[in-house]
């Protein structure tokens, strides 16, 4: 498929990414666009890069047709011999990845996400079409903060486990597709709960206190290994291991049965987590007069403290609200910030 882009003029380069390099461009029919330019790969042979190309043209049709507020507009499509170009809405807000970079995001952001993203997921599986790339990345936000889903098409089940690890999100595939037995509704649903849980803890904590969740998820039993900040409450971890379950006859059918789980998820206190290192994690809740404080110190793998406070925005005393007894284990700390922030 070739599609003519009418006065297409390129402004920037604005980012890279496994498939190829995204630009800001502007042309005569929808003014500023995202202008994506995936090219054959220095090691792709002929029979490959015909064959990848091959597979994303057959797409075309349908990634052109997919029009819906919640998955990013794709207007047209030119083969260019060795690259590929294809134009599609510009969103402004830039995508997940770099919020799930900044720590972790609040509750309500990330039901609000998650809402967007699975109305624009049931269009697409409306339409018999698979995302089969969803992660921070993949959902961009326009200029009055929605979220799209946005490179949907661009993976199919041939490339989908060697792109996965080459990229970096292999802990994205089902356990089911590790195991041969191809993409579905449920291997998007697993995707997203994945992405989910990243957003909810940011790009820190994922990294130093989960073990390989990309080993774990081919073995199984992923869902139960992870670890969660102690401010996410029990109904949205429920939800999320629903999500992850191994066997996909466990997870939501749909997503409209994932969009009502979510939508029925508490959001409130909206505690911001402001500092993940190694070493310490702090929470912060405001009110009109007051700065409710939560710090984690962790001195070890067994050795932990936590304690919290009251502090007033211009006038007054800081108040103690509850704390560690000394130095105590993971399962202690775990147990008693889970239950204060109850």
């Amino acid at each position: 498929m070739s599609s003519v882009v009418p006065d297409l003029i390129i402004i920037r380069h604005l980012g890279s990414g496994h498939f190829g390099d995204v630009f800001l461009g502007r042309d005569g029919v929808h003014g500023e666009v995202a202008v994506k330019v995936m090219s054959r790969k220095l090691e792709d042979t002929d029979d490959e890069w015909l064959t990848t190309k091959r597979e994303f043209l057959a797409e075309a049709q349908h990634l052109s047709s997919a029009t819906h507020r919640n998955v990013v507009q794709v207007y047209g499509i030119q083969d260019l011999g060795d690259s590929i170009r294809f134009t599609m809405t510009y969103c402004p807000g830039g995508s997940l990845h770099s919020r799930y970079q900044g720590g972790p995001m609040t509750l309500a952001m990330v039901r609000k996400a998650a809402t967007d993203v699975l109305i624009g997921l049931g269009s697409l599986h409306g339409r018999g079409m698979l995302h089969r790339d969803i992660k921070p990345g993949n959902i961009l936000l326009d200029h009055a903060g929605m979220a799209k889903l946005g490179d949907f098409g661009l993976v199919t089940d041939r490339l989908l486990l060697g792109y996965g690890s080459a990229a970096g999100y292999a802990d994205h595939i089902a356990w089911e597709v590790w195991q041969g037995r191809g993409t579905s509704v449920k291997s998007d649903i697993w995707a997203l709960g994945m992405t989910l849980f990243r957003l909810l803890h940011g790009e820190a904590w994922y990294i130093f206190q989960n073990e390989a969740p990309t080993e774990i998820v081919a073995d199984g039993g992923l869902a139960d290994s992870l670890r969660w900040l102690p401010h996410v409450p029990k109904p949205w971890r429920r939800v999320i291991r629903k999500m992850l379950a191994d066997d996909p006859g466990a997870r939501y059918a749909t997503s409209h049965e994932a969009l009502n789980a979510i939508s029925a998820l508490p959001i409130e206190p909206s505690w911001s987590v402001t500092t993940v290192t190694p070493e310490m994690v702090r929470w912060e809740l405001q009110s009109p007069k007051r700065l409710n404080v939560v710090e984690w110190i962790l001195h070890a793998e067994r050795r932990h403290e936590w304690k919290a406070w009251s502090q007033p925005l211009s006038e007054g005393r800081n108040k103690t609200l509850g704390s560690s007894p000394g130095v105590i284990g993971r399962r202690q700390v775990d147990k008693q910030l889970e239950a204060y922030f109850e």
